[in-house]
Order: C-alpha cells, then structure tokens, then sequence
C-alpha cells in the first residue's frame, strides 16, 4: 500500500463535520445532509484508495495472509476492551477487525469520497469526518490510535503527532504502519518508483520522538494473476509495473516489509516513551 505518493499540487478538500453512520441500510452523514464547511488543511488525496477503492478493497484483501502485522501491532498495543481510533480509516477494511475485540472502535477519514463507505462497513463502529491535525474528539478520550498509511510521512508531521497526544489518554499508545523501504519485493519497487524520501530520515525523526521501531517481513498474496495485475498497476507506474509482472508471469504475490513505530503517552503533558 502506498497511500504515502500523493499530488501536492491538489488542494484541501472542503467538506461537512457530522457523524457518518448507516441508519436502515442508508449511510447519512454530513457529507451530504448540510452542516459548518471545513476545510483540513494536511489532507492531500490518495491516487490509490481514493481513485479506486475498489481495487484497493482487492489489496486489501491481498496483504499479510498470515496476519503478522496485526500481531506485531497488538503487541505494541492490545486494544481489547478499549477505545480504539484508526486515524485515515480509508474505505473501513480494518474496522471490523478491530470492532472484534476493542470496547469501542472509532474511524477518522478526511476523504469525502470514502467516510461513507467506512460508514457503512460495520455498524459496531463510528465514522468522522477528520484529519490527523484536526481529530474531533475530546482531550484524553482514546486509548490506542492507528495510522496504517496515512499522513505520517516524516519530517513534516508534528503537528498531527501533537493532535494525537491530545487525545490519548495518559497510558495510550500510538501505533504507526510505514512501509519498509529496504527490505521485501515491494520495497526493491518502490526504490525503483522513487516514491519516497530516504528511510534514514523516517526512522530518525521517529527515534528523536522517542519512537520505537519494529520490522515485520510479511506478503501479498492473491487468489488470482489478474487481481495481482490490477493491484500492482494501481500503486506503480504502467512501465515499472509491466516490466516486473512480465519477469514474473506465473506469480500470485510477493514479499512486502513494513515498518511499525510506537509511543505511548506516559503523562498528562504529551510526554512520550517507547512502545516495545
């Protein structure tokens, strides 16, 4: 997944700040019933997800068979029987996961085109409107936030570290999922794409924020060649991604590395220590 490539020419969407949530099979919310106009500022949108959501829902469905990264995740920070925020929900693909176990599961997506379809994914949970600098719940009211790909591409996120300190109850977790820009198949692509800026810098603005890192080598992989090829031309350039599936022609996957930082708050001031 690299919800991380997005178009800074693109302006901040303007939309509605009301609850999203299906009520007798019809998603309501204020994206399309009236409310106070806001605009969120650090939210660019993702060629990915939000131009194909359907494809993305393929992807999806696709990575970590063996569910090493949600392992890796809980160990960080179990979430069962507690608030739970995943922050940039996207479509809502891992809400139901979480719902399964969390106390209450709360989701936060900027993009219009996708809070109702979060919305609509599972009625155990809430969907808001919001962004991670602009997150509409009260001071020291979660216990566990996620980001899974979204909006934490350091060195320019402070400000949306900040927002999740504040709702963090002192003792809660924040739990990052990056892509692991050296290890795995997927990582040797992105290389080849230039997506992104150097990993030394990522995992040192982390580790000057008192992060911790974890590394889980994991995969994709695909119930048909056809799904893989639709999966891989969404998130790669045409030429990159024909020239390495014609390599490949008999392939259904391939190994993929993600990286996870986490904080926890130890204090009612934002202070942070490392999650291990």
């Amino acid at each position: 997944m690299i919800t991380k490539t997005f178009a800074p020419e693109m302006g901040a969407k303007v939309f509605v700040i009301m609850e999203c949530r299906p009520r007798g099979g019809v998603v309501r919310c204020g994206l399309c019933s009236g409310g106070d106009l806001v605009t969120f500022e650090d939210f660019r949108a993702a060629p990915n997800q939000g131009a194909r959501p359907d494809i993305y829902e393929i992807e999806n469905r696709a990575i970590d068979p063996d569910g090493l990264v949600l392992d890796a995740m809980r160990a960080l920070a179990p979430w069962a029987g507690k608030t739970l925020v995943d922050l940039g929900c996207g479509s809502g693909y891992w809400l139901p996961r979480y719902a399964d176990e969390a106390a209450a599961v709360i989701g936060i997506e900027p993009d219009p085109g996708l809070v109702p379809l979060a919305a609509a994914r599972d009625p155990r949970v809430r969907v808001l409107p919001g962004s991670a600098e602009h997150i509409p719940l009260d001071g020291a009211s979660v216990d566990v936030v996620h980001a899974r790909f979204a909006y934490f591409w350091p060195p320019n996120c402070a400000a949306g570290l900040a927002e999740v300190l504040r709702v963090l109850k002192p003792g809660g977790s924040l739990v990052v999922v990056d892509n692991d820009q050296r290890n795995g198949e997927f990582a040797g692509l992105l290389r080849a794409a230039a997506y992104f800026s150097s990993a030394n810098i990522t995992d040192g603005w982390w580790a000057q924020h008192g992060a911790s890192r974890t590394e889980v080598l994991s995969r994709w992989e695909f119930g048909s060649r056809a799904d893989f090829e639709a999966v891989l031309r969404l998130e790669f350039p045409e030429t990159l991604a024909a020239n390495w599936l014609t390599a490949r022609p008999d392939v259904l996957g391939l190994s993929y590395g993600y990286v996870l930082f986490g904080m926890k708050k130890v204090t009612g001031s934002g202070t942070t220590a490392r999650s291990e």
